[in-house]
């Protein structure tokens, strides 16, 4: 699912800003955006994100300030100035020089001023930034299941569809069946022309044909799916995966329907209810 989360914290003169963006995706995919010194800091935000979302490209940003940085420091070399000193104050009695020697001087030297990175103190950004986090990630929530609320609507009436689609199935399957007997009977009349049928024969191959042709079994299964995906649905949660899984069922079980039946109306169904069913899947694969 789709979202965005935004999330202030400030504390100890620390504050962090967190943005979370969320893509759809079948898995759940973390990436991570943090200054450099924090990045022993990204485990900590992934687990803090499994435990409130299960599925979705999440793309987490997070920027700090501090007013008391304290990451960086210049370093005087004293040793070095002192001999840096003393070669200008050389050099300049040497040239006859009469300008003054100013810090500024010294200061070109390499090495006299040098910065060094100090270790970074997590514990003084953890609170700060688990706070923000927290903040983003309920904001993301909301907006996720504003959106939930809208496809498990547009899912809901696409099964009813299906629904509606296997029940004509099971009222056309007697229809069908006596259908092809009547051609049946009328091909072999064709054939046999003034021969007498054998309607004991005959009989026996209508009773095959229906054997072969009886979709209860299939029907059942869709039913027993179908409300199983509403159960889900209404049960709230993260069942996307365990939809996606109904749905596979539900269309090996309109395949057979779609193999078994030799008719027209019923292939024109199978047909409708796969097509229903594969933007049933579409929208499922955004639901957490």
């Amino acid at each position: 699912m789709t979202g965005y989360g935004r999330g202030v914290s400030a504390g100890g003169g620390v504050s962090a800003a967190v943005e979370i963006r969320t893509l759809n995706h079948r898995y759940l995919d973390v990436r991570v955006r943090l200054p450099g010194p924090l990045l022993a800091l990204e485990d900590s935000i992934r687990q803090a994100v499994q435990r409130r979302l299960q599925r979705g490209r999440v793309e987490i940003t997070v920027s700090v300030e501090d007013s008391d940085d304290q990451s960086r420091t210049v370093i005087v070399d004293l040793g070095l100035l002192a001999q840096a000193r003393a070669a200008l104050e050389q050099a300049r009695g040497a040239l006859g020089a009469d300008e003054p020697l100013r810090l500024e001087h010294l200061a070109l030297v390499p090495g006299v001023f040098r910065m060094e990175e100090r270790e970074t103190d997590l514990e003084r950004y953890r609170a700060v930034i688990e706070a923000a986090l927290d903040e983003a990630l309920s904001g993301v929530l909301a907006m996720r299941r504003a959106e939930g609320r809208a496809l498990a609507a547009d899912v809901a009436a696409r099964m009813d569809a299906v629904e509606r689609l296997v029940r004509s199935v099971e009222s056309r399957v007697p229809e069908a069946v006596r259908e092809a007997h009547q051609r049946l009977r009328r091909r072999v009349a064709e054939l046999a022309g003034d021969v007498a049928l054998d309607e004991g024969r005959l009989e026996m191959e209508v009773a095959i044909l229906a054997d072969r042709s009886d979709v209860s079994e299939e029907t059942a299964r869709i039913a027993s799916h179908i409300a199983q995906f509403r159960t889900l649905l209404q049960a709230g949660g993260a069942v996307g995966r365990k939809l996606d899984f109904l749905l596979q069922e539900l269309h090996r079980e309109w395949n057979t329907i779609g193999s078994k039946a030799n008719d027209a109306v019923i292939a024109q169904a199978v047909v409708d209810a796969k097509a229903e069913l594969e933007k049933v899947r579409e929208q499922v694969q955004n639901i957490e």
